[in-house]
């Protein structure tokens, strides 16, 4: 009798515990609030609203394939897997769903995986939205260890295997009943990138365990749709599957906690129980402890990844003290101080105190499109508001151009600003080619009308040429006729179309580019210090061989160079670039040496800024030394276009990787007669940068490559005192093919060896007696502002030797093995 008690207690025992316990567990779920953030990212709510605007300009264009497993067992439940059905369709309004770009297929998974849609099913994002939509929640166990057993063996079905990369997103909130850890694995080695997103009260070790590496980014929350899809893009914009539509939005990353619901058990006190005794028949009274479930929230650091983009007021728009106030997304306005009050964006008064007539020339192209005609007309309204008050003596017209010119309002014939505004506004778009060089020759014929005066009593003249299309048509040649016209040319444009502008324009310095609406705006300044500011010349008057060495190499990057390029086209325009004054030639250096272009081979100013816009970027381990030795050895040369008794100098632009082989080959050079000056850039080796700016200490240090133009001034004085240091006509040596070079009575004369002969020993067998006449002396032909011993000819300073030979010995009978250059 005494056991089958003892049974009946221990069983109504359990059952008073199990209720307990349920009663427990029940007034614990139901007390959890709704609204509750299983997430949180801790940002400032600005930040999170830049988050937000993110994620609505999330696009992926590429071929991938993405497959959503999706846990549709009764730990999730109905409710929570209709939410996991919106994360899904969400992340697909940012796909670009066509059979040759992104596949979409969807597996449901519970007891047993069962296959919604194949990734080949449905080729636009309307029908795989409208697919998900009608899955039906299963219901049943959580085996999520057979679903991915199934993509192991029969892969992402209606794929296309691994030629394009494999998304796997599994929706579940972590609860499986087997091992996944090992299956996870595998899935992941064959090259499949997983995403973990959790639903409901995930329990995050598992969604850890399956996620790719690192973890921190490949496991989201699905509560919160936006955040997660914006998780999700922005960690497969850094494998570059997938981008934001502006550049100016960036990955971050942002502390933040994430929280699930567990139950624990805990002491709740004593309670009388009654317990047998196998030694005696007695049933005996005693305290037990007694143990209750609760269910409490456990929290877990960790950091997140997002994607935000610069709200309106981020640039801080607003100046002299106004407050920016955003409004909306892409908008905001100022709050002014009293003074600024009636300008934009507290702007001061940009009057235009200069006496110049501007012509704006604006793109009214199919390539310009509307939208940007209808920016570079507001920009014109604005500069023009701020610019021609009552005292102004600037005079503003206005033309467009697509196929043909048209001139909307002619240079000063309006009655006033709002007369001009009201002739801008009514200014249709074109459309048509892209013709920018026949307008700008039409622009310098019939722009500016009869214009007032002549020589100094003619105001300065303008024109501002604003497109962000390129032309259709050569631009060199009408640039070139109206700057020989006396106009002043400027650009305006995107960053796309900044090479044709230099070309256009002349210079770096005179164009102007934006990113979008509000840094358009922003040029108004600078706009009205380029047309009443006169450019500051070089040393244009001495003659120079300068050659730039730019380090192109990996440690710099192309974004980087293509900043050094630009420093060098500011240069460069400080020099009277022709065959007498100055010649400039360029080496670019990386994993190999390359001369871009030697000192010779351009012979103007505009020759030389389009070479160096198409300078190579290397990439590669770069070697400063061995560059300054091939410029030794092949640059600063005469063959190279080196002319004798003219300055030489060597401009190094470098990162100061791949410096410490190069203080000898530079020593080498300033031996030779060579000047040699460093600009280092950035954390540099100092060091070796002092060695190879050797002992006059020839060093210009950069913060940053976007402050290389704060040093031009410093560069330019740099080289123009060079320019003016006595030279040694025989450094380098102008004598070829082992010649001796001997100076003589402030000249110099070439001793030949081995059968060459010429001035610079650079013919063999070719009569050149001859040709000159019998008894004359030839090898003391060329000197710097002598007349030539028995000749007829003189080589002045600075004239390309190249040249000189050619007219000199024009005919000469050559040896086969000679040859007409």
């Amino acid at each position: 009798m005494i056991p089958q008690l003892l049974d009946l207690l221990s069983v109504i025992h359990g059952l008073i515990q199990e209720s307990l316990v349920l009663s427990c567990f029940d007034f614990r779920v139901k007390g959890v609030p709704p609204s509750l953030l299983l997430q949180e990212v801790h940002v400032s709510k600005e930040t999170i609203g830049k988050i937000s605007v993110a994620s609505k300009m999330m696009w992926c264009s590429a071929a991938v394939d993405v497959l959503f497993l999706m846990d549709g067992s009764h730990s999730v439940g109905k409710g929570s897997f209709e939410r996991s059905k919106h994360f899904a369709i969400t992340v697909c309004d940012a796909l670009d769903i066509k059979p040759r770009k992104v596949r979409v297929g969807a597996i449901q998974f519970s007891s047993a995986p069962r296959l919604e849609f194949p990734l080949d099913a449905f080729s636009t994002q309307q029908e795989v939205k409208a697919e998900i939509k009608r899955m039906v929640f299963k219901g049943g166990r959580t085996e999520t260890s057979l679903a991915l057993k199934y993509l192991l063996r029969k892969g992402f079905p209606g794929g296309r295997n691994a030629s394009v990369p494999q998304v796997l997103i599994i929706v579940t909130d972590g609860r499986s009943q087997g091992h996944v850890a090992l299956p996870a694995k595998q899935l992941k080695q064959r090259g499949v990138t997983v995403f973990t997103v959790g639903i409901r009260f995930p329990r995050w070790e598992e969604l850890h365990s399956l996620a790719s590496e690192p973890r921190e980014r490949h496991v989201l929350m699905a509560e919160q749709v936006e955040d997660a899809a914006n998780g999700l893009f922005s960690t497969l914009s850094g494998s570059a599957i997938c981008t934001t539509t502006s550049p100016d939005c960036k990955v971050q990353p942002h502390p933040c906690e994430r929280k699930t619901l567990e139950t624990v058990r805990e002491l709740a006190g004593l309670a009388p129980c009654w317990r047998g005794s196998r030694s005696t028949d007695a049933v005996l009274a005693a305290l037990c402890p007694f143990s209750s479930w609760k269910r409490v929230f456990f929290t877990h650091p960790t950091t997140c990844y997002r994607t935000s983009c610069p709200g309106p007021c981020d640039s801080q728009p607003c100046q002299n003290g106004g407050t920016c106030v955003p409004e909306g997304p892409d908008r905001y306005r100022c709050l002014c101080p009293p003074a600024f009050g009636g300008e934009a964006n507290c702007a001061p008064n940009l009057s235009l105190e200069c006496r110049v007539d501007v012509l704006f020339l604006l793109a009214s192209s199919a390539d310009a499109t509307p939208e940007g005609f209808q920016w570079a007309k507001a920009f014109v309204k604005r500069f023009v508001r701020a610019a021609l008050t009552g005292d102004s003596r600037a005079r503003v017209g206005v033309a467009r151009y697509g196929a043909e010119l048209t001139v909307a309002v002619p240079v000063g014939e309006y009655q006033d600003v709002p007369d001009l505004v009201r002739s801008l506004d009514s200014l249709p778009f074109d459309g048509g080619a892209t013709l920018t060089g026949r307008a700008l020759r039409q622009a310098a014929e019939r722009g500016f009308g009869s214009a007032p005066g002549t020589g100094l009593d003619r105001p300065r003249r303008a024109v501002v040429l604003m497109t962000e299309a390129r032309s259709q048509d050569e631009v060199a040649g009408p640039a070139g006729f109206a700057r020989a016209r006396e106009l002043l040319l400027l650009g305006m444009g995107s960053e796309d179309v900044r090479a044709e502008l230099e070309v256009i324009t002349g210079g770096p310095e005179r164009v102007l580019t934006y990113t979008g609406p509000r840094d358009l705006f922003d040029q108004i300044p600078k706009l009205q210090g380029k047309l009443c500011s006169r450019p500051r010349p070089g040393c244009q008057a001495q003659s120079l061989d300068l050659v730039f060495m730019l380090d192109a190499s990996v440690s710099v990057g192309p974004e980087n160079f293509a900043q050094m390029q630009s420093f060098v086209r500011s240069c460069a325009l400080r020099f009277d670039v022709n065959p007498d004054v100055t010649q400039i030639g360029l080496v670019v250096y990386g994993g190999l040496v390359q001369t871009a272009f030697g000192l010779d081979t351009h012979l103007s100013r505009a020759a030389v800024l389009r070479a160096l816009s198409q300078a190579p970027y290397l990439g590669g381990v770069g070697s400063a030394g061995t560059a300054l030795l091939h410029i030794y050895d092949k640059v600063m040369t005469v063959q190279g276009g080196a002319r004798p008794g003219v300055p030489k100098a060597v401009v190094v632009v470098t990162g100061g990787s791949g410096v410490e082989d190069a203080a000898v080959p530079a020593q080498k050079l300033r031996e030779n007669g060579v000047s040699v000056l460093v600009v280092g850039v950035g954390p540099v080796l100092r060091e070796a940068l002092r060695r190879l700016a050797g002992p006059r200490d020839a060093l210009i240090h950069v913060a940053t490559y976007a402050d290389l133009s704060h040093h031009q001034d410093a560069l330019i004085e740099w080289m123009c005192r060079e320019a003016k240091q006595p030279v040694n006509l025989c450094k380098p040596s102008p004598c070829m093919n082992e010649g001796a070079c001997v100076l003589h009575s402030g000249s110099y004369r070439c001793e030949c060896q081995g059968g060459w002969e010429g001035p610079h020993c650079e013919n063999r067998e070719c009569g050149i007696s001859s040709h000159i006449g019998a008894g004359r002396v030839v090898s003391v032909l060329l000197f710097p502002g002598t007349v030539a011993k028995g000749g007829s000819r003189a080589l002045t300073e600075g004239v390309s030797l190249r040249s000189f030979i050619r007219q000199t010995f024009s005919g000469c009978p050559l040896h086969p093995r000679c040859h007409a250059g």
